[in-house]
């Protein structure tokens, strides 16, 4: 009933799960992860305990191929569970029992594992497979991209109703203070993979600093659009004509359309944040 990736990218050392399925909620039941530690996707009437014991014995240093064989010894319905297991140097193990609902079965090798049940058919892991090893870029949108490559090939043969995306590195949270980097979820969705897409590029729009080329001068041509844009939104009063006026404004907007790590030196603007007022207004 579910198809998912977990991750690893040895360059930035984070660990992520993309995970879709023809269940309410999924990204509150399948992956696990901790950044330094390992990744988890649990799933095929999932068992929770592999995802907090599995990070646990991960932390204690157990490979993942100790990690499942003790899970699975330890489960009397190991024989109804699907598993994969990626650590915090790239080693990975993918498990599926064989009560699991057909389609099913998965891909590992370094620095991945994929899995998926109640499939379509074994393309679905096979194109996540092809597609993550060749996609260049960050984890996320590696993950993502994997996700959609099964999600066309075949996905879940009941349907399609949830997705998550999960990425943890250290300090990576909001105001740096946990490693939850990404935590996305789309619980009840008719293309909920699509829609894990959408808030993907809205999570990287908001929390994502501003690139060096996307500073721009607020002045001239720019200038006039930006102060009717503001105007027609409501944050510039139209008897305020002075270039104060429009900063003052600009400022304002920031703070309260979220935009704080895209705040710029007065005078100056992040370009994606002209391309959202010019769709928004």
């Amino acid at each position: 009933m579910t198809f998912s990736i977990v991750g690893f990218d040895p360059h930035t050392k984070e660990l992520g799960v993309a995970v879709a399925s023809k269940f309410l909620c999924v990204g509150a039941v399948v992956p696990f992860a901790k950044a330094g530690v390992g990744a988890i996707a649990t799933q095929s009437w999932a068992n929770l305990n592999y995802g907090i014991d599995g990070l646990n014995m991960l932390q204690r240093g157990m490979s993942p191929e100790e990690v499942l064989k003790e899970l699975v010894v330890n489960d009397e319905k190991s024989g109804a569970r699907q598993v994969g297991i990626v650590d915090a140097v790239g080693r990975s193990v993918t498990f599926t029992g064989e009560d699991c609902f057909e389609w099913a079965g998965g891909h590992s090798g370094e620095n991945f594992a994929i899995q998926g049940n109640i499939l379509v058919n074994q393309e679905t892991v096979d194109a996540m497979k092809s597609v993550f090893l060749q996609q260049d870029g960050p984890l996320e949108e590696r993950l993502l991209a994997a996700l959609y490559a099964g999600d066309i090939a075949g996905g879940d043969s009941r349907g399609k109703q949830s997705a998550a995306l999960l990425v943890v590195k250290e300090n990576g949270s909001y105001g740096e203070y946990t490693d939850r980097y990404i935590d996305l979820r789309v619980d009840d969705h008719t293309d909920p993979v699509k829609e894990l897409g959408r808030l993907l590029k809205l999570h990287q729009l908001y929390f994502s600093g501003t690139a060096p080329e996307d500073i721009v001068s607020i002045d001239g041509v720019l200038a006039d659009e930006i102060q009717n844009m503001l105007y027609e939104n409501g944050f510039l009063d139209r008897d305020l004509t002075e270039k104060d006026d429009l900063l003052d404004a600009i400022q304002s907007y920031h703070l309260i359309e979220n935009f704080d790590e895209r705040v710029q030196e007065r005078g100056f603007i992040d370009k994606k944040v002209v391309e959202f007022m010019r769709i928004n207004k």
